[in-house]
């Protein structure tokens, strides 16, 4: 049997290798660290996460819990992994970054039916093949997709900053989560009103850093686009004088033990390693230029002499005009033998990333092997995102992550939120288990 080629192990290429591993197709996996690096990857390991390390809520009721399910199901290295390299992060799923990196790359290595190449693959390759090169695409490939695709889209993301522990001041900060959920992973470092106000005129006036010349002329000259999960913290702020207290610093279910008061408003800081030895800022992506991240965010009460492993960044990120091009299996309606897996479809975040690879691998051992293409149930978060992505008819289509109002409607009328959040998974998962029972048959 032919081999499939797969270009980028990231976290959606990975996935798309193992999913094809495990089918018995040889794979070859091109990756061109540690040769060269995009402007925001460091780590020469893969599935390098770069921007947070979070994979988001673990609830069940919760999109993205349901969605972590779903790839448990579907037999998922992210979550084998995620697994072994938490972090507590209360309600959520929170990794070691490095450790995570190293767990994934290691049962790519250590699998027989993948080779790994450590090559920059600079055009778009013949034969069966899964494109998961991420939004940092190189350019000379990018120019090769934008050949065959004919178009492909741009926005920015950025990435928070990351401190150490010992350098914060744990008599103005304290641990504790929201609502009490789980246990108090979350440093919490309270503002009243005036040191509110006086952080944020310094954040809104501060300067950001220029954009790249390469970058410029993608974007239109009063600004540039964003995507609305990874804006960044300044240009958030400039929305109102409020829009952060009911945001990323909103105080609700956090009480100050010094006053015994809901504070005005709160900065929280997630552990970044398992060794508890550094935080990075939750919901303070940025693009300021970095001696101003030190002036402003030393502002916040407990980071006054905070010590900066990494400052935030701003980067450049790559999609294509999915519902144009791709089916929703995600391999191109012209040249069925051609996927695309992860954040450069349009599905946006590391799990959504993921969980495409996982169904692109899937597909394509299918194709290979001469079965039928499967449609994942409607009812299924994967299954929703994917039909999201190949419908023809979207018009301004812009990436899109994990939420409930992409599934359908449950057929009652149920108030509680929570609970209709709960039926809607559990039906998603109960489909999805008759097809897995289904394809498993063949």
């Amino acid at each position: 049997m032919e081999k499939a080629k797969v270009i980028g192990a990231g976290l959606a290429g990975c996935e798309a290798a193992v999913q094809l591993a495990n089918a018995g197709i040889e794979v070859e996996l091109y990756e061109m660290k540690p040769k060269k690096f995009t402007p925001a990857h460091k780590y020469k390991g893969f599935a390098e996460l770069v921007c947070s390390n979070s994979l988001k809520a673990d609830r069940i009721e919760s999109a993205a819990g349901m969605l972590k399910e779903e790839m448990r199901r579907l037999g998922s290295v992210t979550m084998e992994c995620a697994e072994l390299a938490r972090v507590s992060a209360g309600g959520a799923l929170a990794v070691d970054r490095e450790k995570f990196s190293d767990a994934v790359t290691e049962r790519i290595r250590q699998n027989k039916l993948i080779t790994v190449i450590e090559d920059e693959v600079t055009e778009v390759p013949d034969g069966y093949a899964v494109i998961a090169t991420g939004p940092l695409t190189s350019d000379s490939l990018a120019e090769s997709i934008g050949g065959i695709c004919g178009e492909y889209l741009y926005f920015h993301d950025a990435a928070a900053p990351i401190v150490t522990f010992e350098s914060l001041d744990m008599e103005k900060a304290f641990f504790a989560s929201r609502y009490g959920r789980g246990d108090a992973d979350y440093i919490n470092c309270p503002m009243n009103k005036e040191e509110y106000e006086a952080f944020y005129n310094a954040l809104v006036s501060a300067e950001s850093a220029p954009l790249k010349e390469h970058d410029k002329e993608h974007f239109a000259k009063d600004g540039f686009k964003v995507y609305e999960g990874c804006m960044p913290v300044e240009v958030l702020a400039k929305r109102g004088e409020d829009t952060l207290r009911f945001g990323p610093l909103k105080p609700v279910g956090l009480t100050d033990p010094r006053t015994g008061k809901r504070p005005w408003a709160v900065v929280q800081l997630r552990a970044e390693n398992t060794a508890g030895s550094m935080y990075n800022l939750v919901g303070f992506q940025t693009n300021l230029k970095f001696g101003e991240q030190k002036r402003v965010f030393s502002m916040i009460p407990g980071l006054e002499n905070a010590e900066f492993m990494r400052y935030g960044v701003m980067h450049r990120n790559t999609f294509i005009n999915s519902p144009k091009l791709l089916n929703e299996q995600f391999n191109m309606r012209q040249r069925p033998e051609l996927y695309f897996a992860g954040q450069m479809t349009g599905v946006e975040g590391y799990i959504e990333s993921a969980a495409s690879g996982i169904f692109a691998g899937l597909s394509l051992a299918r194709q290979m092997r001469g079965l039928a293409p499967v449609s994942l149930p409607a009812t299924t978060m994967l299954g929703a995102l994917s039909k999201y992505i190949s419908s023809p008819d979207t018009e301004n289509f812009q990436p899109m992550g994990c939420n409930m109002g992409i599934l359908p409607e449950w057929d009652e009328r149920v108030k509680d939120k929570k609970l209709k959040y709960k039926l809607l998974a559990e039906r998603g998962l109960a489909d999805l288990d008759k097809l897995i029972a289904e394809i498993e048959e063949v």
